[in-house]
């Protein structure tokens, strides 16, 4: 009404949070209060960075990816019932440029990555527990070393020179020993964990999928069990992406997620044509009807990671006949 004064207060605005990683520093800033500050990237800085937080209550924190060096703060805000979401690098440059943001600084990524969380406000990610992070730490190590591997016998049979091809041989051998050692040491890590374990042995009950692919879905596919199939088939990177504009359509074709599930999907699909019924005659309806091998491959590796999440989901092993 004219000529009467509310004295009630205006509602803040939600505070969304922006954080930078690096291995020595996190770069903080809070929109819209406009304030920026750092902390060292430790136990002591991490404790500020909380006390900071604390007196703002953020509706959100989005931090990008950097190896492992974004996780002990990730997990410590998670444990202290902050929503903390972590951005793949490369999606928050692009936001930087559709914003017209050209240049970087740690002081200008972190203000990009809180006008980030205020525009699209992306959900929670849980923070792997420190067993799984071992787990996937080791299954990282084996995959570099049999790279390794492969690279030395290839440099071994181009050599001409025997004491070259001797020096290579014993590579080859001390690599293949601690490849061994590393499959120990994850076998053992899986066999502690009831739920790794469990996890593991649905998968190996999948035709086609060995221990090495079920390891390294266990470890680079830890959302399975806990998404949808579609959400499942995005984040290995087998998902067909629509390309269409007006009256044309484009044709399909896959790009994005998780490379190393991948590529063990990729192994295990190539057995799954042969020894998995269902998937076997899927193949072959598909190369029947003119599919190129590569397009049977990729329907085949996507049929193997919705079977898998669906199994964990219901925590039951595979059947010939579903129920």
């Amino acid at each position: 009404m004219q000529g009467k004064v509310s004295f009630k207060e205006d509602a803040m605005p939600a505070v969304y949070v922006g954080v930078d990683v690096c291995k020595e520093w996190l770069d903080i800033h809070l929109h819209p209060l406009g304030e920026s500050c750092r902390f060292a990237n430790d136990t002591i800085g991490i404790r500020q960075l909380k006390r900071l937080l604390c007196r703002h209550r953020p509706a959100g924190i989005v931090m990008e990816a950097t190896g492992k060096f974004h996780r002990p703060a990730h997990r410590s805000l998670s444990a202290d019932g902050f929503c903390v979401s972590i951005i793949d690098p490369l999606r928050a440059r692009l936001f930087a440029r559709s914003c017209g943001l050209l240049a970087k600084t740690d002081r200008l990524d972190a203000r990009l990555l809180a006008l980030l969380a205020t525009s699209l406000r992306p959900g929670p990610d849980v923070s792997p527990s420190p067993h799984l992070e071992a787990l996937q730490e080791l299954v990282q190590a084996r995959s570099a070393a049999c790279g390794e591997i492969t690279a030395l016998k290839n440099r071994m049979h181009a050599a001409d020179t025997a004491f070259l091809r001797t020096e290579l041989a014993r590579l080859i051998k001390r690599m293949e020993l601690h490849v061994e050692r590393l499959e120990q040491e994850i076998g053992r890590r899986v066999d502690e964990d009831p739920g790794l374990c469990r996890k593991a042995e649905i998968l190996m009950s999948i035709p086609g999928i060995g221990r090495i692919t079920a390891l390294a879905l266990i470890a680079g596919l830890n959302e399975l069990g806990s998404c949808t199939g579609k959400q499942a088939a995005m984040l290995a990177g087998v998902a067909p992406l629509a390309n269409d504009s007006g009256a044309r359509l484009g044709r399909r074709s896959i790009r994005a997620g998780r490379a190393a599930p991948r590529r063990a999907l990729y192994m295990a699909a190539l057995s799954a044509c042969r020894y998995n019924p269902a998937l076997a005659r899927f193949a072959q309806t598909l190369r029947a009807a003119g599919k190129p091998p590569k397009v049977i491959l990729v329907a085949v590796m996507r049929k193997l990671v919705v079977l898998a999440n669906c199994l964990l989901a219901h925590d039951r092993l595979w059947t010939q006949i579903p129920p």
